[in-house]
Parts: C-alpha cells; structure tokens; sequence
C-alpha cells in the first residue's frame, strides 16, 4: 500500500488486515517499527482527533512528525491552478508540497470542500491535485467528500463492540446553524455498505446525499451483500436499527447558497437527536458521531452521555487505527 486516500481503493481482505493489524498494534505494539521515519502533516483545517491520533501514532510506533498550518507560523498557501497570487498568499502548493515532501517519509492532507461548486468537490479537484505534486507515501487525513480514517476507526468501533456486519446503520443528519461538508457522511454511508451491512440514510428534504455518492456506496453495498436506501422517516428508519451514526451537512439541493441552505435548515431544528429517537430502535443501539459534535444543537445531553453513546470509542479508535495506516505505508 502507497496511499491511503479513499476506502473505495482497497480490496474488502486488505481492509480487513488493516483492522487486524490495528488490533495487533493496540494489544503489544511495536516502539521500534518506524524509528527515524518522518511524517509531514499539512492542516489547512481545524482539527483535534486527526491532528492528534497522527503524531501520537507516529511517536508510538518510534517515528516523529511535524506539523504545518498555513498561514498560521508559515506562508499561507495558495492551492488554485493559475491563480494570481496578488493576495494573501504567499506560496503556491506547487513548490510548497514538493518542499514538505523533500523532509518526511510519508505526507498527510487536510483540505476541507470549498463548498461552491459540488462536481468540483465531488471531483476532489483541490486535494487530487495536490496529491499529484508528491511520489511520497500519502494519507488523506479529510478531503471534500472523504475521510477515509475516520471511517477505518468507526469499522474497529463497531467490530470492538459485536455490531453485526449484517446490522442496521442509520446515517442521520442532524441540525446545525450552518452547512458542513459532506465528507464524513459520504465515508461513513460507503465504510457501512462495504462492511455488508442495512444502510439507511435518514435525511430531510434537500438534504438528499449527492447521487455519486449514494451510488458509490451502493456498488460497495452490492459487493459485500449489503443493502442501502434513504428515507426522511425516522421512525421507518430506526425500526431495529443497530447504530445510528449522526452527522450534520448541507444542503444539497442548493449547495455553495448559504442564504438557501439557511432557509431550508431553518425550520428543521427538530432534528436534534434524543432519547426518544429510539423507541424502535435495537436495545443495544449504538449512537456514534465522529466529533466535534454540538450539544443540545445536533445531539442532546441525554443521549451523548447515555451508555449507548460509543463516541469516546470511535474517537480513541483514531490512534490504532492510524498507527495501522503508518505502519502499512511506512515498514520496510
């Protein structure tokens, strides 16, 4: 393996090694594996888990990283083709990756959507091109539409915890003051179907996942003998299901019009996860969210602190399952 960019590019058996090699690593360890290796880390986001789960994996498996935000210590980076740089920018990615890529073993990048134009996104023109200046060992640490570690995490969340592969997994979008990106939906919807399992994708109206991306997640489905669908009925939804993975994003049927998405968001602050979601629900019905996640905004205080909520779970599950993502493009 030479990249970690996007789930979809692995066979089902090479997944599966990776959760079994990340289990080997978070029973015993290896704190020599990747000693004088250097991982370079380009944030042009935010970031806590992703930020974190990289440099602790690294320093656990004997290596070390170093850390680049734009603009914030460093010049800020231009990443359009054929920009003129009469702006804030002050270097282009076109000599600042191959730069970076000249002083570790492997690179990571995190480059939200733009969040204008939706074929450009789901094209993942921004980060595709940035991947094309570097021959270095690659991890996609959040693109547009993917985030293909968090979703190799949440499969070791739900295998830890004896979901069935052959289980109900419910992505719910939940309510926020503003549209998101619609990475970690995308990743999840595709990381379930390719697990084999019932995915439903339960969403008010205009908030429909892109057709790409539901087909995308369909093949995976068909592959694994899963199944997948969509509905705006929680009720239909959540009948038996084994998880419900929530997740805000935004509106797809405006994408890039934030006074629409506003309009169309405005009266649905009712979907705001709580106890009582889970009426029909599996007794064991896990709630995962990858985090950051608002409070009594997407999902109450009653159901985040409840026992059914394995979020610390998912979001400790980062770092073996980063530290088998390294290992895998690192180990001599």
């Amino acid at each position: 393996m030479k990249r970690f960019v996007d789930l979809a590019d692995c066979e089902r058996e090479q997944v599966l090694s990776l959760l079994e090699l990340a289990r080997r690593l978070e029973r015993g360890g290896e704190p020599r594996a990747l000693a004088g290796k250097i991982l370079g880390l380009l944030f042009f986001n935010p970031s806590l888990r992703t930020l974190a789960s990289s440099q602790a994996a690294m320093a656990r498996l004997g290596g070390s990283s170093f850390v680049i935000h734009p603009g914030q210590g460093s010049w800020q980076l231009e990443t359009r083709d054929h920009a003129v740089m009469d702006g804030a920018a002050a270097e282009h990615v076109r000599e600042g990756i191959p730069a970076l890529a000249a002083y570790c073993d492997a690179l990571g990048i995190r480059a939200f959507a733009a969040g204008k134009h939706l074929q450009s996104d789901l094209a993942e023109v921004t980060f595709n091109a940035m991947a094309s200046l570097t021959d270095k060992p690659l991890i996609n640490l959040e693109s547009a539409v993917n985030h293909p570690c968090q979703a190799l995490a949440d499969w070791k969340t739900m295998d830890d915890l004896g979901v069935p592969r052959g289980g109900r997994f419910v992505l719910s979008w939940a309510w926020h003051p503003r549209a998101l990106p619609l990475a970690v939906p995308a990743a999840a919807v595709h990381m379930a179907a390719f697990r084999g399992m019932e995915v439903v994708v339960l969403r008010p109206e205009g908030f429909a996942l892109p057709p790409a991306i539901m087909e995308r997640a369909r093949r995976a489905a068909a592959a694994a003998g899963g199944s997948l669908r969509e509905t705006a009925s929680r009720d239909e939804a959540l009948e038996g299901a084994d998880v419900l993975y929530v997740k805000e994003w935004g509106a797809t049927d405006c994408y890039g019009d934030a006074a629409a998405d506003a309009r169309l968001r405005a009266a649905l602050t009712d979907w705001c996860v709580r106890a009582g979601w889970f009426a029909h629900a599996a007794p064991e019905c896990r709630l995962m969210h990858c985090l950051p996640v608002r409070r009594n905004t997407a999902i109450a205080d009653e159901v985040l602190d409840s026992p059914r909520s394995v979020v610390q779970r998912q979001a400790y599950n980062r770092l073996p399952a980063q530290m088998a993502v390294l290992y895998q493009l690192l180990r001599d």
